[in-house]
């Protein structure tokens, strides 16, 4: 592999050399050798920072935009696939907050805390294709007053949709690689100067898992239109995902050790689930009956539970998001902005169990989680700037029917497999279903006050989120109604230009995060006794941010350094009264705080001769403030002064690019301390250094190839850690391997 590595990067390099020399003119749309791709928030009150589209499609194509901003600090992402699109995995988090303590938008469209349990919006990797971003914002503090999110406590990440052409285009790219990836993208432009501009694309993607068998694939079409009416404008989006991808096996320290890191679940071979399956009825270990004494009692192949490995399992996800805005000047001071949209998700998790067998005698059954979103929303603002104030009031509504249900389906024999790659019909049992009905209101006032080279920037935000869930089938689980209610989060910041080219900034503020409504997670993840013991006392997560930093830019120079202190209260834990692979529920309950001191600071350094450097550290202190009791008063775990789980210490990136409008290429490097996946800090995985590399050329104006490699050295590390939640202590099913070396060679064309 190595060596087809080097052969690839020396032919490109070879051709970049070779259309370098035969042509010195670089097209018009390349990037400049002045333009910022990396903005680092010039003027603003808080911590924040923008990728844009230049740095998005120097990835491997199809690569997820939250991959791209792992390089920004404060930002730790992982994820066992090479493109960062794999839900199953997928992680991000910002200052020790977890995913879904974040807020994420799309063009303003709040994507919910982009879960895998999909119960308030959806991935932003099923919403936009990356060839059709135009940046990607980020604010690792709790983010902008105005973000539509009631998870944002520890930060935002905004994703922004291209602008259209105004005159006909198209575009197209075809990649192929590792594990026979293959992706097709298409894209047409129409419009004329001043007039209505839209794109319409397509886009394609599939890959072989690199591990065991099984497939990742997906249909993604992007519309978008933007209509000039009068002095206003009015925009439309919709898109189209249909998602498929068949899971990795989640492993252990003691999995890995045993079996190596490249065990994976059976499929397709059946016969070996089957016999697994059996021998664990014959042990006792699933709790089933005998289906096949003659398996016996000894498992094979170093294997030692039913757990080791299961026949398959995958995340199936269709989703329609449509979006239609409207922006004019209602004055020469004041503007107003409006946008509604409508969300429909259709998406089942699948996982062949080894604890229920199918009702015909076959030892394993098809479990699934299965979801239903219909989820609708308005908000906008009204903006006024009067003498040096510049004043936003807007709003947000949503209402959002959710309909989930655990239900198990039959495998038609010992011969005959189901298909996890295709919506399951007809099942033998449903172990619980519920509708849910959440209500959103959401409201802020923002002051932004110029006084010379200071800038103040007052204002608060308030909400009230109600929950309420119906029973269909209850299965153990409650039903009821729960609030959340903060109707005064305040924020505060300031910005002092110390002259023109260094600010220092600071700020506070404070967010409450409402409570999910899902059987899966949240209140409504205990059982009707525990629901009504809480719902009237359970107190929403808070907290409050306070950071302090400095920004310096000029020609050669682009960068910031900050420190922040996080205080995290009413910290929400559920105590499971099972294993959380078969489902059983759990009491949630607050477990006091946390708190989080840390620096960031991240640069970009022209080198002269089209050089860039970019480098990036990050440095988290991350403790629970509290031990953990039970309702009872009885210790759990003493957590006090450990360290948040899944939290590096240290993070540090580094990229060098060069780009000279024909020749182009990228190495990077991204390593992070261990981190642990035990709240008693007894587990670990150790920290590890990946370095992925970009080589491309530019030609005849209008073509272009890029080769990429991801974990350049074919290091071996886990990725992902949390994919079974965390422990108090000692091993756990949690872990996923990250992707080995990967090659991709990529041609585009524009006409």
């Amino acid at each position: 592999m190595s060596r087809r590595i080097a052969c690839l990067l020396a032919s490109a390099a070879s051709l970049a050399f070779f259309g370098s020399a035969a042509q010195a003119q670089a097209p018009e749309d390349a990037e400049s050798a002045g333009e910022e791709i990396v903005v680092f928030g010039r003027g603003e009150t808080r911590q924040v920072q923008e990728i844009k589209a230049a740095d998005i499609v120097t990835l491997t194509p199809g690569t997820s935009p939250l991959k791209a901003i792992e390089k920004l600090p404060g930002v730790m992402f992982q994820s066992a696939d090479p493109f960062g699109n794999y839900e199953w995995s997928t992680r991000v988090s910002i200052r020790s907050f977890n995913q879904n303590q974040l807020g994420f938008t799309f063009d303003g469209i709040p994507l919910g805390d982009m879960s895998y349990g999909n119960h308030n919006g959806l991935h932003i990797s099923r919403v936009i294709s990356p060839e059709n971003i135009g940046s990607v914002r980020v604010s690792q503090g709790a983010g902008s007053i105005g973000t539509q999110s009631t998870n944002n406590l520890g930060g935002t990440v905004e994703t922004f949709s291209a602008t259209p052409a105004d005159r006909f285009a198209a575009q197209a790219a075809a990649t192929y690689g590792s594990n026979e990836t293959m992706r097709g993208f298409v894209r047409l432009d129409l419009g004329q100067p001043g007039g209505i501009a839209g794109f319409i694309s397509y886009g394609y993607g599939t890959t072989d898992k690199y591990k065991g068998q099984g497939t990742q694939d997906q249909h993604l079409v992007n519309a978008k239109v933007v209509i000039p009416v009068g002095a206003g404008i009015i925009d439309g989006w919709l898109s189209y995902s249909d998602r498929r991808e068949q899971d990795y096996q989640d492993m252990s320290l003691d999995m890995l050790a045993r079996l190596g890191y490249g065990w994976d679940n059976t499929a397709p071979d059946y016969a070996r689930a089957l016999r697994y399956a059996d021998i664990a009825n014959n042990r006792g270990d699933t709790g089933a009956p005998i289906s096949n004494a003659a398996a016996g009692t000894v498992y094979p192949d170093k294997v030692t539970s039913p757990d080791d490995a299961y026949y398959d399992a995958s995340g199936l996800r269709k989703d329609t998001l449509a979006a239609v805005g409207y922006s004019t000047p209602l004055s020469d001071t004041i503007k107003l902005q409006l946008k509604t949209y409508y969300h429909h998700n259709k998406g089942v998790g699948t996982w062949a169990t080894p604890y229920v067998p199918s009702p015909n005698g076959v030892p394993i059954s098809m479990r699934t989680t299965e979801y239903d979103i219909d989820r609708a929303g308005l908000f906008g603002n009204v903006n006024a700037q009067i003498g040096g104030q510049d004043i936003t009031v807007g709003a947000w509504y949503e209402n959002n029917q959710f309909n989930q249900a655990r239900r198990f389906y039959a495998y038609p024999s010992r011969t005959e497999p189901l298909n996890h790659r295709r919506f399951p019909k007809n099942p033998f049992a449903t172990q619980w279903e519920f509708n849910f009905d959440t209500d959103t209101f959401q409201y802020f006032v923002q002051d932004k006050i110029a006084l010379g080279v200071l800038t103040v920037n007052l204002g608060w935000k308030g909400y009230q989120v109600t929950n309420k869930a119906t029973a269909v089938v209850a299965g153990g689980f409650p039903q009821g109604k729960i609030k959340a209610t903060d109707w005064f989060q305040p924020h505060a910041g300031f910005n002092v230009a110390l002259s023109s080219k260094a600010e220092v900034f600071g700020g506070f503020t404070q967010v409450t995060r409402a409570f999910a409504s899902a059987t899966s997670t949240g209140p409504f993840s205990t059982n009707q006794a525990g629901f009504d013991g809480i719902k009237d006392k359970l107190k929403p997560e808070q907290s409050d941010t306070y950071e302090l930093g400095l920004r310096y830019h000029d020609s050669i120079f682009n960068g910031t350094a900050g420190f922040y202190l996080v205080n995290f209260r009413n910290r929400l834990l559920s105590v499971a009264t099972g294993p959380s692979i078969v489902g059983a529920a759990s009491t949630l309950q607050n477990v006091g705080g946390v708190q989080a001191i840390g620096f960031e600071a991240a640069g970009e350094l022209k080198l002269g001769s089209n050089f860039r450097l970019f480098g990036s550290y990050t440095y988290t202190d991350a403790t629970y403030q509290n031990d953990v009791f039970n309702i009872s008063g009885t210790l759990l775990a003493a957590t006090k002064g450990k360290t948040v789980v899944d939290t590096p210490r240290s993070m540090v990136r580094g990229e060098l690019s060069y780009d000279d409008g024909a020749l182009f290429g990228r190495v990077g490097f991204n390593y992070m301390s261990l981190r642990y996946f035990t709240y008693l800090n007894d587990q670990y995985v150790p920290g590890r250094t990946l370095v992925d590399a970009t080589l491309g050329y530019r030609f005849l104006e209008r073509y272009e190839i890029q080769l990429n490699a991801t974990n350049l050295f074919d290091k071996q590390y886990i990725s992902t850690v949390g994919s079974g939640g965390f422990g108090n202590s000692g091993d756990r099913q949690t872990l996923l391997v990250g992707a080995p070396q990967q090659v991709f060679v990529t041609l585009k064309a524009k006409f």
